[in-house]
Order: structure tokens, then sequence, then C-alpha cells
């Protein structure tokens, strides 16, 4: 059976118009993607090394893994995880932060994974992550001018299981900061400047009774 010639003429036609669909990822980027970052898939981006030296504005609303590692982002505004509600992972390691301003993370924040190492934080402050209940690890390793961290800076950290602060510049912590962490199973704080004071006598007696908790 032959086929007419208008059907023959239809074939080219109707492969022109469905080429540019089956070309398009499962995601569109050009409609939800950053224009510097990639977007491997509808929830996580990806703009890490491009270079940027501010939050991009276009990130989509509803994205939940957000990686903006080796850049030149020097702050995180203090309504971000407001805005980002459904942000679960956030990696911000090897930028210029200098500070977090207080209520950056709140109490309906729904993070749990945080990486601020690598940075230029010099001190965590209290209510630096304002009680997120959600937050499971924590990374403030290798900033190099970090030398002070209040006794309530992870107040209200109730589900925080991993916590790093090794290679700062902290002579001294005082052990409460650690000791309300009901759920911390791991704590990493080597390579920090300590000296031998009565601080750190409190800190390394409960690091004996806490052996298990240290990185090996």
């Amino acid at each position: 059976m032959t086929m007419s010639p208008c059907v023959c003429c239809l074939h080219p036609i109707l492969l022109l118009l469905l080429l540019p669909l089956l070309l398009l990822p499962s995601w569109s980027r050009a409609e939800n993607c950053p224009r510097a970052c990639l977007c491997p898939d509808p929830h996580t981006v990806d703009c890490s090394g491009r270079g940027l030296t501010r939050l991009p504005e276009d990130i989509p609303l509803d994205v939940r893994r957000l990686l903006l590692s080796d850049n030149w982002i020097p702050r995180i505004p203090a309504d971000f995880l407001v805005l980002y509600s459904d942000l679960v992972y956030l990696d911000m390691r090897n930028n210029t932060l200098s500070h977090i301003e207080a209520g950056t993370l709140s109490t309906s924040s729904r993070l749990v994974f945080l990486d601020l190492g690598s940075n230029n934080l010099t001190e965590i402050p209290t209510g630096t992550f304002g009680e997120s209940r959600s937050l499971i690890k924590l990374r403030l390793g290798n900033n190099p001018y970090l030398s002070e961290v209040s006794e309530d800076a992870f107040l209200g950290l109730t589900s925080l299981r991993e916590l790093e602060l090794e290679r700062n510049a902290l002579s001294t912590l005082q052990v409460g900061a650690l000791s309300q962490l009901p759920s911390l199973r791991r704590v990493r704080l080597e390579g920090n400047p300590w000296v031998c004071n009565c601080n750190f006598a409190s800190l390394f007696a409960w690091l004996l009774e806490n052996s298990q908790k240290l990185a090996s």
C-alpha cells in the first residue's frame, strides 16, 4: 500500500516539530536553571567554581540541594533560608564568608547539611544558627581566622550529629558548646592552636569522657 503525497510530505514536517522536544532535557534549563549553573535534576542547582561574587538571583524556589563551593561569595543574606524553605543541602565551602548573620538559620529551616568550611569566618556567636532543629551535619573547619566560638553557638541544634571545627584558629573552646548537643556522634577539633588553661582542662576532660565521638 502506497502513501499519498500529502502523508509523505507530512513526515518531515512532524520530525522538525518534534525534534526540539526530543532534545530537551527532563528539566528545562532555560526556564529553571540559573545561567551560570548546572541543574542535573529538578531540585539540584550546581554553581560550584563559577567565579561568583554573590548568590545567583534566579535560583528556583523549590531547590533542595544547592552547591556554591569554590566561588568568591562574601555573605549569605539573613532571609535566604526563609525564601528557600525546601533547601536541605547547602555547600558554601571555599568562599570568602567572614561572618554569618544571626538568624540565617531559623527553627523553620529544613536544612540537614551545611558546609561553611574553608572561608574567612572569625567567630561563631550565639544565635548564629537560630536553633535549626533539622541540621545533622555542620562543617566549619579550615577557617584560618576562626578564633572564637560562643558557648551557646550551637544551642538548639538538637539533631546535630556531626560537627567539624578542625584546622581553625581556636585556642580555647567552652565545653558547653559541645555538651549541649544531645545527638552529637562525631566531632573534629584537630589542628587548632590550643592553649593549656582551665578552659582547656574542662574540654580535655569532656573529650576523655567522649573519646568515641572524636574523628579517628
